[in-house]
């Protein structure tokens, strides 16, 4: 029985050192938050143009553009209607170009415009629009869309006669300005380059 007792002790005695010890360890403290880390693509740019849209412009290398074949789940027609791809961010820039026959065609393009970007106010901590006229004579409005909202880019160019185009910029992720911040900054550079360059033919 003493010798029971002799073991019994002795495994109590261990477990006890063994907390005592391990109690004496760092406290944990958690890692801040982080995101993943992005490779930025070395800036340049190629012409986009052909003989079937009134206009050209210059966008960055490392994006694709595809027709626009759906919108809301209807078929689009028209083959001006055009995304931007970035793959390496999961964003597209959906445009849209109208051919414009009075106006109440303008101002309803214009109308809608101001109306699409400012549906974004829920999430938008801010949206200031900025009036752009480049070297072409080709004037429009970039809408900048600070905060959290779905779209931080909008813009439309026109003529103010016969030609209108309308371009938002979307990512394939749910929108968070922490994480997404320089990204839709990076970008924005390019959509800057894409107005400058931006012609009516």
């Amino acid at each position: 029985m003493k010798k029971i007792n002799e073991i019994a002790f002795s495994i109590f005695l261990l477990t006890f050192v063994s907390l005592l010890l391990s109690s004496c360890e760092k406290t944990y403290t958690p890692k801040p938050k982080s995101y993943p880390r992005v490779i930025y693509p070395t800036k340049a740019y190629q012409p986009y143009g052909n003989d079937i849209c009134p206009f050209s412009f210059e966008y960055p290398t490392y994006a694709t553009i595809v027709r626009d074949t759906t919108f809301f789940n209807e078929k689009i027609e028209n083959p001006c209607w055009i995304n931007i791809v970035f793959p390496q961010f999961g964003g597209t820039m959906h445009v849209s170009y109208e051919d414009v026959h009075s106006e109440e065609q303008m101002a309803k393009l214009l109308d809608d415009a101001h109306t699409l970007t400012y549906k974004h106010t829920k999430k938008a901590e801010s949206i200031d629009p900025v009036e752009v006229e480049n070297k072409y004579g080709v004037k429009g409005l970039i809408y900048d869309i600070g905060g959290n909202a779905a779209s931080n880019i909008q813009f439309y160019v026109t003529d103010m006669n016969h030609h209108f185009l309308r371009g938002a910029l979307y990512f394939n992720t749910v929108p968070n300005i922490d994480s997404m911040g320089p990204v839709i900054d990076f970008v924005k550079k390019d959509m800057d380059h894409l107005i400058e360059t931006f012609q009516w033919k």
